[in-house]
């Protein structure tokens, strides 16, 4: 049974978007998780409206920024700028003082941009000039890229996807879906309904309630061999982090309240290890000829024991 409040959530989200309730799951894990989402699909495929009808849905603030080369950290974060009435630099708060930040193409903007980001999605909050600024703990930034196009893009290094607790894709959907599709925004579109079914504050208390999600030395011990296996498989080179294997922890924390439960399974575990390793490990060189990412988590998640308990 999916915990009352975010069952509503989850309503009202598909209510909206069809067809990827998975995805929606997971988008709402990443948030109670306190983590960020990477969207990697093609233009057209939801993206927009995904984080528009999440906004509304929690009745916080929605920003969006286009990240063009041009793009400069201040446009992001924020600046102070000189007023000539007060004869004093005030304050212009960026558009990341939000509930949820659409980071549109992200790596279209120059990695002094992107590296921008980071202190905003780790500590959550922003340094103007020396003066250190809180953002909303409810923050989720949701940040897109297209995976086929390369020309004017600057790929994120290692260190910006590992903000990023998922990477996710929409993907088309089947026949049925885009009927549904067609049927649903024929006329007025199903966004503009949305109303606040939870607040901000009230997402910040779900995710206090989260690190409270009781997790058994058995489970403790599925994530610590998921990760080793990570680390030791042959054909990847570099595996996950410590910091990679707190957010696997966090992550099925997070899918367990979502189910409206006080402790974690292995299977909260499985669901979530695939987003969220799928951008952590880097393949070496030989096996990059054969093999994706993908396969190697599936393999990983096939090959290692999962305890049988049920981590009460």
């Amino acid at each position: 049974m999916t915990h009352p409040k975010l069952e509503s959530l989850l309503d009202t989200i598909n209510r909206v978007i069809v067809g990827k309730e998975d995805q929606v799951r997971l988008l709402l894990t990443a948030m109670l998780a306190r983590g960020h989402v990477l969207l990697e699909d093609l233009p057209g495929m939801g993206k927009t409206v995904l984080a528009k009808t999440l906004a509304q849905a929690i009745g916080g603030t929605y920003n969006r920024v286009q990240f063009t080369a041009d793009l400069l950290p201040s446009d992001v974060v924020g600046l102070h700028v000189f007023n000539p009435r007060t004869n004093e630099f005030e304050l212009r708060r960026g558009p990341v003082f939000a509930d949820v930040l659409l980071a549109d193409e992200i790596n279209r903007a120059t990695p002094r941009t992107q590296s921008g980001l980071l202190e905003c999605m780790e500590e959550r909050q922003v340094t103007i000039e020396g003066v250190t600024l809180p953002l909303p703990s409810s923050l989720l930034v949701i940040a897109t890229q297209n995976p086929i196009e390369s020309e004017g893009t600057y790929p994120l290094p290692e260190a910006q996807l590992d903000r990023f607790l998922f990477r996710l894709a929409l993907g088309y959907g089947s026949r049925e879906d885009a009927r549904e599709i067609l049927r649903r925004f024929r006329g007025q579109s199903p966004l503009e309904q949305v109303h606040a079914v939870v607040s901000p504050d009230e997402i910040a208390a779900l995710q206090r309630e989260t690190t409270a999600i009781h997790v058994s030395p058995a489970v403790e011990e599925y994530v610590i061999d998921l990760t080793e296996a990570t680390r030791n498989h042959r054909s990847v080179e570099v595996g996950l982090s410590p910091r990679a294997m707190l957010a696997l922890l966090r992550s099925a924390q997070a899918a367990a309240l979502l189910d409206g439960r006080s402790y974690v399974l292995p299977d909260d575990v499985k669901q979530v290890f695939p987003p969220l390793a799928v951008h952590r490990i880097r393949l070496s060189m030989e096996a990059e000829l054969h093999v994706t990412e993908q396969e190697i988590i599936q393999e990983i998640l096939r090959e290692v024991h999962a305890p049988v308990e049920e981590g009460v």
